[in-house]
């Protein structure tokens, strides 16, 4: 199932970026650069993903709080405490489908992203191009002739931790909760370093996928801030609404009969 549905649809995709490369510009069939491509179209087509789950974020907050409160209501009851908080979850089950799903690929991604650069463009998956694909012969696997993206590359390790360590700058810089700030500063140290040595080993084309990714979320993250600060500032900038004057009604002036009878 993975192979058939995830795996192979990628896997031409990425090869027909580098063939109709190759076709454009002889010197453009350079799978660094079908690369690039490839991890632009991934982020395009998981758009809409990003933006759904930016949205649920409050939702799980909310959730949070939600089940933080029925854990001290019924601390001495955990039956119900188990009942009341399975209610919470199926009344949000769009919020717990959304963030599975979006686990699901993102695991799914780094499975494909490890066997194409480990096997699959080496020659051992070209059985699985569809039949009306261009043949390949061979792939050109060096990025500007000069990063084998078959193998582990040091200098692209380290561009990725810089990047990781950019983007959670970026998401603590869009966070206005003060807790939310301090779990992101600890992320800041620890993902970076971490993916260094998770990733040490790894094909650089992979790597390179990453790089590519993390910008394109940088990019997003720095267009979001800009819009939010600038909608804050003219918030400031607006002054308050002026409260609803009340306008007096004048009375009608009431004549009186002997007032008449003078005029």
């Amino acid at each position: 199932m993975f192979e058939t549905y995830i795996y192979q649809p990628f896997l031409n995709i990425l090869v027909f970026i580098y063939w109709f490369l190759g076709t454009l510009n002889p010197e453009l069939a350079d799978m660094g650069i079908a690369v690039i491509l490839f991890a632009l179209v991934v982020q395009i087509l998981l758009f809409p993903l990003r933006i759904a789950g930016e949205r649920s974020e409050e939702e799980k907050k909310a959730i949070i709080n939600k089940v933080e409160e029925i854990k001290k209501q019924y601390s001495h009851e955990p039956i119900k405490q188990r009942i009341e908080i399975k209610k919470v979850m199926r009344g949000n089950a769009r919020m717990v489908i959304s963030t599975s799903l979006n686990l699901f690929i993102q695991l799914s991604l780094v499975l494909m992203l490890y066997r194409i650069f480990a096997t699959g463009l080496v020659g051992a998956d070209f059985h699985l191009l569809y039949s009306f694909m261009p043949r390949i012969d061979h792939i050109n696997l060096m990025f500007l002739g000069k990063y084998d993206l078959s193998h582990t590359n040091t200098t692209l390790n380290i561009l990725q931790s810089i990047m990781i360590f950019v983007v959670e700058l970026l998401v603590a810089m869009r966070t206005t909760s003060l807790i939310r700030k301090k779990n992101i500063a600890i992320l800041q140290i620890i993902l970076p370093l971490g993916s260094y040595f998770i990733f040490m080993f790894l094909p650089a084309g992979k790597k390179l996928f990453v790089i590519t990714a993390l910008t394109f979320s940088a990019v997003y993250h720095v267009v979001r801030l800009l819009t939010e600060t600038f909608d804050r500032l003219m918030i400031r900038l607006t002054p308050p609404a002026s409260a609803t004057e009340t306008k007096s009604e004048v009375a009608p002036t009431i004549t009186s009969p002997i007032e008449e009878k003078h005029h």
